[in-house]
């Protein structure tokens, strides 16, 4: 977002850089979420064509025994099952989790005859599509940059605002002049830029919690002040861990975000049934869709989660593997203030709380950064002069520019690895500036 108007004052030129730099340093990455965040809004939807020859099945009578289907799934495929996931529509196949060596897939099972479909990498080709735009194929490193860019995210967000304000009746919305002009691309830049700010801004903080530093401090926070997950059951039911990390136990990835960095609750070892499991999961008022997860260990409960689509749906069920008892129930309602406002968040974020209108307004916000990519470049290309690009001219006065750079370092500080990227972008600018004195 850039200004309808070019105002001279060293407030504007600092601002007018920053901007510069923040979309210099994220946008590549912006896009890239973007464009991975548009396509995983309509998962359903590309799952329904891509797997369309083996999501239908035609039901007869009543599902099989989930023994016998599992049994049926180790049999075809020579791997072991690790979750079952079972539809709402009796006319969908059900999709079970199994390991073969090292490697996880999906089988696509039709559940009143016990066969296999097909099967294709874990989780299919959305959950690819999931891990592209988390870049969780990148391990750390690209948990890092995930925050680091939402934090730039914001900074573009809040810079591009106060570039855009409107000044000496300069229209607020509207491009001037011709398309071969600079004034043209520089107005329909702001002009969509103010148009979908609160959406990118709301986008890039509700993508904070699948952070790293960021999203495991929120996480700390919110669970220590009381306004998280519920507490873990007592008595008799003391938390475990797994490898020495909390939260990573087997199914985690299928829990409510509040939950998925919680310690499971103990269970005893023991030879209980996916059945009696499911039938426990039912009686506690967990119908289909649900994700069902095996225990991987002794002492590892079962865990029955559902599948949500809007916040208020989330609700996990762990059942003892010995005794068939319910450990742990915990519903949306039982959540913190806080834990209950983030999985609202998500769920916004994933396009899913309020429908289609949600998901076109999530879309929207996707479109509008590769507008405002291509418009922000028009731009700057019609400004080059003699043939060069050049970044925006630096603040004159010096303690207009120091109050920003100070500003952005307390915004900074909210997300820290951005902060430090911030602090490295300062002392780029301080190094080219005593370059240039010599």
């Amino acid at each position: 977002m850039t200004s309808t108007i070019r105002p001279a004052g060293g407030f504007y030129r600092a601002i007018w850089r920053w901007h510069f730099y923040a979309g210099v340093i994220v946008l590549p990455v912006m896009l890239w979420l973007a464009a991975t965040g548009a396509l995983y809004l309509y998962k359903p939807e590309i799952e329904t064509w891509l797997y369309r020859d083996w999501n239908a099945v035609q039901p007869t009578g009543q599902a099989q025994p989930i023994a016998e289907l599992i049994a049926s799934v180790e049999r075809a495929t020579g791997g072991t099952v690790t979750q079952v996931s079972r539809p709402a529509s009796p006319a969908e196949s059900w999709r079970m989790t199994f390991k073969a060596g090292e490697a996880k897939r999906t089988a696509f099972v039709d559940p009143y005859r016990g066969t296999v479909l097909g099967t294709a990498n874990a989780g299919g080709m959305m959950a690819t599509v999931r891990d592209l735009h988390s870049l969780a194929i990148t391990g750390p490193i690209g948990n890092a940059l995930i925050e680091i860019v939402a934090g730039w995210a914001v900074v573009l967000v809040v810079t591009g605002l106060i570039l855009w304000w409107p000044r000496g009746g300069s229209p607020a919305i509207g491009a001037r002049g011709k398309p071969g002009g600079r004034v043209f691309w520089r107005d329909l830049h702001a002009s969509i830029g103010v148009a979908a700010a609160a959406v990118i801004l709301f986008l890039a903080v509700t993508g904070m919690p699948w952070s790293g530093v960021a999203g495991e401090w929120l996480d700390g926070w919110v669970n220590a002040h009381g306004w998280g997950r519920p507490e873990r059951p007592a008595p008799g039911a003391l938390a475990q861990r797994h490898e020495g990390h909390e939260g990573h136990h087997e199914g985690a990835e299928s829990l409510p975000w509040s939950m998925q960095r919680a310690r499971a609750p103990t269970s005893g070892a023991g030879r209980v049934t996916p059945d009696l499991v499911a039938e426990r999961a039912l009686w506690s008022g967990l119908a289909a869709p649900w994700t069902m997860t095996l225990p991987a260990r002794p002492g590892a409960p079962w865990l029955v989660s559902a599948a949500i689509v809007r916040a208020e749906d989330a609700h996990a069920v762990y059942i003892d593997a010995a005794t068939g008892s319910v450990l742990q129930d915990a519903r949306y309602g039982d959540f913190g203030g806080g834990a209950q406002a983030i999985e609202w968040g998500i769920a916004t974020h994933q396009g899913q709380q309020y429908g289609e209108p949600n998901r076109l307004a999530m879309l929207t916000g996707c479109i509008a950064v590769w507008l405002l990519a291509g418009t922000g470049l028009a731009a700057w290309w019609k400004r080059r002069r003699g043939g060069r690009l050049r970044a925006p001219p630096p603040a004159l006065d010096r303690r207009r520019s120091l109050a920003v750079a100070a500003a952005m370092a307390a915004l900074g500080m909210l997300f820290p690895l951005t902060g430090l990227t911030m602090l490295a972008a300062l002392a780029g600018e301080g190094a080219l500036a005593l370059a240039r004195r010599h």
